[in-house]
């Protein structure tokens, strides 16, 4: 099982290079974080610290104000929440999200 994500910047028409992001497991009430990352030049986060994943549900949480900031654009939506299944341990998914300072757009793919 592999979890992977892409930040795109649709302002700019490029990789959104230098976002950090957040993998979270539900925990009780609320979220527990996993591991972190950042996006690498293509926007992509390929590898998570912790690889060990399993059945169930994760949030990926995108920390869009800090990017835009960044370029000196404000951003309406400060974070970027993903809430996702994992249904079959030997999946190889991939979260891609699509920026922009006022909106964003996201879905889910397979990497094969």
């Amino acid at each position: 099982m592999s979890v992977s994500a892409q930040a795109l910047d649709v302002v700019y028409g490029r990789s959104a290079a230098g976002v950090r992001a957040r993998l979270e497991r539900p925990s009780g009430e609320s979220w527990r974080t996993v591991s972190q990352a950042e996006t690498d030049s293509d926007g992509q986060i390929l590898d998570w610290l912790d690889d060990d994943f399993e059945q169930g549900a994760y949030r990926i949480v995108f920390d869009s104000d800090s990017y835009f900031a960044s370029l000196g654009i404000s951003a309406a939506y400060p974070e970027v929440a993903v809430v996702f299944r994992v249904q079959d341990e030997t999946d190889t998914c991939q979260i891609q999200v699509l920026l922009a300072p006022y909106s964003y757009s996201m879905f889910f793919g397979s990497r094969v």
